[in-house]
């Protein structure tokens, strides 16, 4: 026995409308014919846009709306992939940053959970997903940030396993163009975390071993922690907004493509993205 109840998506109709005029230039593109899916683009937004916000699983989706499971996954990634494909780019967002006048950004690396494992990794019963410092698997992505710590970036996924320098330098073109535009005037601040990286991060100084920092290191610690820690509001926010990002149990390598989805989807929707 079912029993049927209302629900409100919390988003505006202008976000829906944008992802379905999004997916209607992907099936233009592919050729489909009129008829030929089981549902419009408008209701294909909703379920995508159910699927990030709430985490509804998909047998629940298809459920609702009288499809296969199968079907179900395929209108799921085929809105991840058409949004992800509208993510801003690290070319645009640092020059953007730069002419809106910021004196900085921040870079933060965040672990998006995964029930996925038993991947093989390059150390012996160790898996490839695992992270050791969050004690669960996932993936490593680096955001980047404005001063008020709104999100501006997303990168593709690395590991969980990997150190967030480690991962920073997998992806080449983040430190190549940190080098290109950033100057006194914009710098990139970042935790000890990215100590390798002091050349291009602005990072504290960290407390030597048997000794303590001096003064004047301290007082540069405690002004750029409270400066940097606000960065760390992008990735609560992504979290917090897209319920799907709490725990992806999707193929780990597609949670770039979900978090750069839901960057998005919040950039629409708050109608900012720099």
């Amino acid at each position: 026995m079912s029993v049927t109840y209302s629900a409100t998506l919390p988003v505006r109709e202008e976000t829906v409308l944008f992802l379905s005029g999004l997916l209607h230039a992907e099936r233009q593109r592919l050729g489909t014919r009129a008829g030929r899916r089981s549902l419009g683009c408008f209701k294909q937004a909703i379920l995508v846009l159910r699927w990030l916000l709430d985490g509804t699983r998909i047998t629940q989706l298809a459920v609702d709306n009288q499809v296969s499971r199968s079907t179900g996954y395929a209108y799921l990634h085929e809105g991840i992939a058409v949004l992800a494909a509208h993510a801003p780019s690290l070319h645009s967002v640092l020059p953007a940053a730069k002419m809106a006048g910021y004196a900085h950004v921040n870079i933060d690396g965040t672990l998006i959970e995964t029930d996925r494992c038993r991947t093989p990794g390059p150390t012996p019963g160790v898996d490839l997903w695992w992270s050791g410092k969050h004690d669960n698997h996932g993936g490593n992505v680096q955001v980047i940030t404005a001063p008020d710590g709104w999100p501006l970036w997303t990168s593709p996924v690395r590991p969980g396993r990997e150190h967030d320098t480690t991962a920073l330098r997998e992806h080449g073109e983040i430190l190549s163009l940190f080098t290109t535009w950033t100057d006194d005037d914009l710098r990139v601040l970042g935790d000890l975390g990215y100590e390798g990286e002091q050349t291009t991060i602005t990072v504290a100084f960290k407390k030597p071993k048997n000794a303590a920092c001096t003064d004047v290191q301290q007082q540069f610690n405690r002004a750029h922690n409270a400066v940097r820690a606000i960065g760390e509001r992008g990735n609560s926010l992504l979290k917090t907004t897209f319920k799907a990002l709490r725990n992806v149990s999707l193929c780990p390598w597609s949670i770039g493509r979900i978090t750069a989805a839901a960057l998005v989807i919040l950039h629409i929707e708050h109608d900012r993205t720099t």
